[in-house]
Formats: structure tokens, sequence, C-alpha cells
């Protein structure tokens, strides 16, 4: 069991969420609040955030409100970060969080999957990070920056080729930054999750052969082994930005799959490379949300992958993820 010291107080300061409205950033937000921070979510769907700040408001040991925002607008994200800092006189922890998935076979997703994936998951992380550092090194708490990759950011994964790609990019620009930033009295945390149960594959989009990409997805994102319980992911993750930990990689397996990549990567692409070939193959083209892509789910359903998924069927309900959604989060 590990075992960590006390992390500092994070109490009275001022915390901003992208992507807060729901899933891991809503767990995110809601720890900072049981710690006692002010937080603001911002996200592209006001009802949604709306929803988002109903679920978190019992948890009143600190405040919540939203803010829409678009973070791959760079100058919305700069306008938005000033008001909050100016509003509240502080920015103390900003946690750039918001993201899209892609799930199926790269010719499937195209040159667009890719782009889109980089520019709302790299091109929103720098700009929400460059849009806050002038305010985090001005915070009389030290200013921490946390930026939310990917285990898929630290090794390949087949058919999450555009996610894996832009999670990469974010990896290097926290461990840049926590460089960079160290002068200024900035931390600059790297949160790299493996398999977590948000209810996340009802908002990812699935390419290729939809149902059975889907099917693959939903079932591993939920199986109790491979996945993580979202809260406590969420915990451990607000407990190393208040340590001002560098890097956290959450999940077993995650770790595993990271420490064999940097000690054997030949290795570790030959079996990725066989588990490449059990996913689908084929399919159309385009791309549809998890939420559809279920709702037209027709046999085979497999009564075993229905029980593997259940726990992240109950998450999504938790999680604030069957709402409609146009935007963009984790």
């Amino acid at each position: 069991m590990e075992m960590y010291p006390t992390p500092p107080s994070i109490e009275g300061l001022t915390a901003v969420v992208t992507g807060g409205s729901r899933g891991l950033g809503l767990l995110m937000a809601r720890e900072l609040m049981t710690r006692g921070c002010d937080v603001v979510l911002l996200a592209r769907d006001g009802d949604e955030l709306h929803r988002a700040v109903g679920r978190l408001t019992p948890w009143s040991a600190g405040s919540v409100r939203y803010v829409v925002c678009d973070v791959r607008d760079k100058d919305a994200v700069q306008e938005r970060i000033d008001e909050i800092a100016a509003e509240n006189e502080r920015l103390d922890i900003v946690i750039a969080n918001a993201g899209i998935i892609q799930v199926g076979p790269a010719d499937s997703l195209g040159t667009e999957g890719f782009h889109d994936a980089m520019d709302a998951i790299f091109n929103g992380t720098l700009n929400t990070a460059f849009a806050a550092l002038p305010h985090l090194r001005r915070s009389p708490a030290g200013g921490r920056l946390a930026l939310v990759g990917s285990v898929g950011g630290l090794l390949a994964v087949p058919h999450l080729l555009p996610y894996s790609c832009a999670k990469a990019a974010v990896a290097a620009l926290a461990e840049g930054l926590h460089a960079e930033e160290s002068p200024h009295g900035v931390t600059v945390t790297g949160i790299h999750p493996g398999l977590m149960r948000t209810g996340s594959h009802l908002h990812a989009r699935f390419g290729g052969d939809r149902r059975r990409e889907y099917a693959w997805f939903q079932a591993l994102a939920g199986a109790p082994v491979l996945s993580m319980n979202a809260e406590h992911a969420a915990a451990r993750i607000i407990s190393a930005v208040q340590r001002r930990s560098p890097r956290i990689v959450l999940t077993p397996v995650a770790k595993l799959g990271a420490l064999a990549h940097g000690l054997a990567p030949a290795t570790t692409t030959r079996v990725t490379t066989a588990v490449g070939r059990l996913l689908p193959s084929g399919g159309g083209p385009g791309t549809a949300e998890g939420i559809e892509v279920q709702a037209q789910d027709q046999a085979p359903t497999p009564r075993f992958r229905g029980w593997l998924g259940v726990l992240n069927e109950r998450a999504a309900d938790r999680f604030n993820q069957r709402g409609r959604h146009d935007g963009t989060g984790t």
C-alpha cells in the first residue's frame, strides 16, 4: 500500500477545472470543494454545466460556479481566465481536463479525427495553460497547474490513435512546463490515468464498425480489475496536485504498461500489435457518439459485456453523463 505525507491545505484557494461538467472533471471539482476550494467549472454546454453545479452544491465546504467556454478558442479562454482571476482576486489551481475520445481504426477516423483530437485535447490544454500561468505565478499560495494526459499518451493504444497522439503532446507539455515554471513558483503536474469508470463511453465517438468498437470499449472501461473507481482516482489526483507532484499514473495496469514501454518498447509494441489484431475491422465512414450507438444496439449484445459494463453505466448516471452533450470533457 502506497503511503504519502499529508498534503498541505488548499482551503480557500481558487480553482478552475476545464471539462468540469461531467465525468472525471466533475469529480475533481467535487474533491477540490470538499477540501475547501472555490471552484469554477469551464465547459461548452451551459445546460450540462448548470446540472453539474446542482450536483456539486451539496459539497459545500467550498463554493462552485460555472462559465461557458470553448477551450479551443484561445481568445475566449484568455478572457474567461482573466475574468475569474479578477473576480476572485486570485487564481491558485488550474486543471486542464477538457478533451474528446475517438475510438476506431486510424483510417476510419482519418486525418480529420487527428486534427480534431489535437484541437480539443492539446490546443485546449495549451490555451488553458498559457492563459492561466501569469495568474498562477502571482498566487500567494504558489500556483498549481495540472494537465490531464492519459496512459494512452505514454504508449500508443490501437484504435485510440488520435487520442494517444494528442495525449502524448500533453505529456510532453506537462514535463516541459514543470521544468520551466519552477523558478516562478508554479508546479505543473502531469496526470496520466488508465481506464476509469466515469461513463465516458457515452460521449466517445466511434468509427469503423461502430457497434463492435463500442462493445469492446464499453466493456473494458467498466471492467472491475482493468478500470478504476473514478471517485478514488479524483481523490488521488487532487492529492498529487496538493503535494505538487510532477507526475501521477493511475491504475496498476496503466503503471505496468508505462513501465514496460519504458524498459522494453519494442516488446511492448509487439504486444500492442497482437492486441490490435483482435480489435474490429471494417465498417463505414464517419463516427457516431456512444450514446447513439447504444440506442441502436442490437444482437449480439453478449451478457458478459453487459455484466462488465454495469459499473460504468452506473457511473454515467452518477457523473452527469446522460444529458445531451455537444462539448468537450472527459
